[in-house]
C-alpha cells in the first residue's frame, strides 16, 4: 500500500510553468490525491483485511461473513432512540417489532466511490491541459530566473514581446477556456455534494453539521451521528436447510471495521468540501470581477510585483489589451523573473496602441 501511495507523488509535483491558479490547482491536484489515497486505504481494509466478522451460533463463521457481505446487512431505524444494553444491543441492533428494516450495502462501493470521485476532480486540469497548448511554456522559454546569458535573455524578451503585441486581442477564447475549466470545478464539487448525498440515503448534506452538534450533548445521552451512515455493528439473517429439509432462520451480529475507516473518510470529505466550494464561490466571483472591471483588472496585475509595477503602467496596459490579454499577462506574472516581468509590461503599455 505504501508503493501505492508513493505513486500518488507524480500527482503534486512542482510544475516547472504556471499554467492554473491556486484554487484550480487545490481543486485538481491535491483533492484528487486525497481521494485516490482514501480509496487505496479503504480498498486495502476491503480486501486484504476483514471487513466484516460475523456471530452466529452453531454455523461456521467463514461462510457466513462472506453471505452477509455480498448481500446486505441491516439495523432497525428505531434501535438508535433506544437505550443502548436495554433496549438495543448496539446503536441500530434490536428486536424486530414491525418497522421496515434499513439495509446497507454502499459500503461495498466506497473504495470505487472514491476512486470515481477522484477521476471527477482530475477532469477539469485534463481538460485544460489539452485545451492550453502549452503556450504559457512557449513564452515563457526560460525566463523565470534572471540569471544567464545576458544577450540571449535580451532576445528572449524581445521575441515575447513582439508576440504580445502582434496578437494583442487574440487571447479571449484562451482566456475563456480556462474560466470554463474553473467553473468546472464548482459544478463539480456540487455535483458531488449531491451525488453523495443522494448515495447516502439522504444522510450526507447535514452530516457534518450533526458531528458538530454531538460535541455540544451530554456523554450519556448522545448518540454518534456516524453511526447512522456506517453503523459499526448491523445485523444480517441468515437461512439454511435444517435436517428435516425445513428452511431455518439465523439471525447474526456483524462487526464492520471498515466502516470505521469510512465514517473518519467522509467526515473529512464533507468539512474538506465546505471549504473548497467556499473558495470556489470567491474564486468565480473574483473571475467574473476581472472580467468586467478594469481597475480590478489593473489592481490584479500591481499585485503580483507591487514595487516593481507602477500605478500608471499598470493602467495603461488593462487599457490597451482585451481582457484575455490581461489574462496571460497575469500568468506570465506568476513564472517570469520579477525584474524581466516588469521590462515586459513596461514595453507592452509603451508599444501597444489603444
Amino acid at each position: 500500500m505504501l508503493k501505492l501511495l508513493g505513486g500518488l507523488r507524480e500527482f503534486v509535483k512542482r510544475q516547472k510553468v504556471t499554467i492554473d491558479g491556486t484554487v484550480f490547482r487545490v481543486h485538481v491536484t491535491f483533492t484528487t490525491v486525497v481521494l485516490l489515497a482514501c480509496s487505496i486505504m479503504v480498498t486495502a481494509t476491503q480486501y486484504v483485511g476483514n471487513p466484516i466478522q460475523c456471530i452466529v451460533d452453531g454455523l461456521p463463521t467463514r461462510p457466513v461473513n462472506t453471505y452477509c457481505w455480498i448481500t446486505s446487512t441491516f439495523t432497525m431505524p428505531d434501535a438508535f432512540l433506544r437505550e443502548q444494553g436495554v433496549g438495543a444491543a448496539h446503536p441500530g441492533v434490536g428486536p424486530e417489532n414491525g418497522e421496515p428494516p434499513k439495509y446497507y450495502t454502499y459500503y461495498q462501493w466506497v473504495c470505487f466511490a472514491l476512486f470515481f470521485q477522484g477521476m471527477m476532480c482530475y477532469f477539469p486540469k485534463w481538460i485544460w491541459d489539452m485545451q492550453e497548448g502549452a503556450l504559457m511554456s512557449t513564452l515563457v522559454m526560460g525566463l523565470q530566473f534572471g540569471l544567464g546569458n545576458e544577450k540571449e535573455r535580451e532576445k528572449q524578451k524581445k521575441i515575447l514581446v513582439h508576440y504580445m503585441l502582434t496578437h494583442i486581442r487574440k487571447h479571449t477564447w484562451y482566456a475563456a477556456k480556462y474560466w470554463m475549466c474553473e467553473f468546472m470545478c464548482l459544478a463539480n464539487i456540487v455535483l458531488q455534494i449531491y451525488w453523495m448525498n443522494k448515495f447516502f440515503a439522504g444522510e450526507f448534506i447535514t452530516y457534518g453539521l450533526r458531528v458538530i452538534g454531538m460535541s455540544t450533548e451530554h456523554q450519556d445521552s448522545r448518540v454518534d451521528p456516524m453511526v447512522f451512515i456506517f453503523p459499526r455493528v448491523t445485523k444480517c439473517t441468515f437461512h439454511k436447510f435444517g435436517p428435516s429439509g425445513s428452511v431455518q432462520k439465523h439471525d447474526s451480529l456483524c462487526v464492520l471495521p471498515l466502516n470505521i475507516v469510512n465514517e473518519k473518510t467522509y467526515i473529512f470529505i464533507w468539512f474538506w468540501y465546505l471549504l473548497l466550494l467556499v473558495a470556489l464561490v470567491l474564486m468565480i466571483c473574483h473571475r467574473v470581477l476581472i472580467m468586467y472591471n478594469a481597475t480590478a483588472r489593473k489592481n490584479a496585475l500591481r499585485y503580483r510585483h507591487y514595487r516593481l509595477i507602477s500605478d500608471d503602467v499598470a493602467k495603461a496596459v488593462t487599457n490597451k489589451v482585451s481582457v484575455g490579454d490581461w489574462w496571460v499577462l497575469y500568468m506570465l506574472g506568476k513564472n517570469l523573473d520579477p525584474i524581466i516581468y516588469r521590462e515586459v509590461v513596461r514595453e507592452i503599455a509603451k508599444k501597444a496602441d489603444n
